[in-house]
């Protein structure tokens, strides 16, 4: 899973990018100090993980990864090119889902691009940009799909919706706000729309409106929150600053920092969860002396597929899958326990996985 952290310039993408991935980039008061992407690969947190590594004693822990990357802020006209925007939009369409950075604190000593702090423009900006760099998109896919056409008829329906997806463009909406039928969406994702790919939208507050009792009605906050809502998005409230203070802190000071801002969870725990169901994705867990490990899945895979994750051998000689929730191992206290109150079972190459299952794939090739 790959997201791209996007937004104006100076919002506080790259902080943000630092606290998330313990990572040393540069961050500035003033526009474009970031030119390139930075990447990095964080480690998704998961106390199910803990508990079966205390469990099994494994020579190896395997937590399952996200990778993040900060792109430099987009402004006005990149769509055109300005401010190295070709180059900034190319990063874009590399990412699974956006996290769209908001800037929702004022400060005269980190220059706003836009002269001040306002939630519904900032948006509205990056939204146009993008919508902007899909409509060329589209554009030259009409014309091939119409090219296309004349030999084969099929394309004759490519043509008509790439020319639906322009008119919603046109009328300044995101692709990612059209319903599309399954077999439309898989032609659509081949075009690789920007606006098509999911987002959340990060409200990042001063650390004072942060820290305070009443933040969730924090002005800045209330009109990110009440635009995600209007299309289906998640938005979430985050002090950079503070998640970067807390990245380097020792467990038993995270929670007390944590508590004395009154949250249970870091930014980076709730970002991750919010991206995962985002994305529909779900992650099983397998166990064992030498390796215990997350794997990340599509919500709905089916075992046989799962198994293929780990192995193709796997996949193909696929017999059963030997298979207790999480939960119910954790209540039990040990898998011969969970075995004894009759909660493992074997499931077939059409069950569906869920979030959670500790799996152990019998096969035979």
């Amino acid at each position: 899973m790959k997201l791209g952290i996007t937004g104006l310039p100076n919002v506080g993408k790259t902080t943000l990018f630092n606290a998330l991935t313990n990572a040393d980039a540069e961050s500035a008061s003033y526009p474009y100090s970031t030119l390139t992407a930075n990447t990095g690969v964080v480690q998704v947190p998961d106390r199910r993980l803990d508990y079966l590594s205390a469990m099994y004693l494994p020579k190896k822990t395997t937590p399952a990864t996200i990778e993040f990357v900060d792109i430099a802020g987009l402004a006005r006209g990149a769509s055109r090119g300005e401010g190295l925007g070709n180059k900034f939009l190319s990063y874009i369409r590399m990412t699974d889902a956006l996290i769209h950075v908001v800037r929702c604190f004022d400060d005269p000593n980190v220059a706003h691009v836009e002269g001040g702090a306002d939630p519904a423009r900032d948006i509205e900006i990056i939204d146009l940009e993008l919508i902007l760099a899909d409509v060329d998109v589209v554009q030259r896919r009409i014309e091939k799909s119409k090219k296309a056409a004349k030999g084969e008829k099929k394309y004759l329906h490519e043509a008509a919706l790439f020319e639906s997806i322009l008119e919603h463009l046109d009328s300044g909406k995101p692709a990612r706000s059209m319903e599309f039928t399954p077999e439309d969406m898989s032609i659509v994702r081949t075009s690789d729309l920007i606006s098509l790919k999911p987002v959340i939208y990060i409200a990042n507050m001063g650390e004072q409106e942060f820290s305070a009792t009443d933040r969730d009605s924090n002005a800045y906050f209330s009109a990110v929150r009440e635009l995600a809502d209007a299309e289906g998005a998640v938005s979430l409230a985050i002090c950079a600053k503070s998640e970067q203070e807390i990245a380097g802190m020792p467990d038993e000071d995270k929670e007390l920092f944590l508590a004395d801002l009154g949250i249970s969870e870091s930014g980076l725990g709730r970002l991750i969860r919010q991206s995962y169901s985002l994305l529909g994705l779900i992650s099983f867990l397998t166990t064992g002396s030498d390796e215990v490990r997350a794997w990340t899945i599509t919500s709905g895979t089916k075992a046989q597929r799962a198994a293929g994750k780990i192995h193709s051998d796997i996949e193909r000689g696929f017999i059963r899958a030997e298979i207790v929730a999480f939960d119910d191992l954790e209540s039990a206290g040990s898998m011969a326990a969970a075995k004894d109150a009759g909660r493992v079972r074997l499931e077939g190459k059409e069950y569906i996985m869920q979030d959670g299952d500790v799996v152990n794939f019998r096969f035979n090739v």
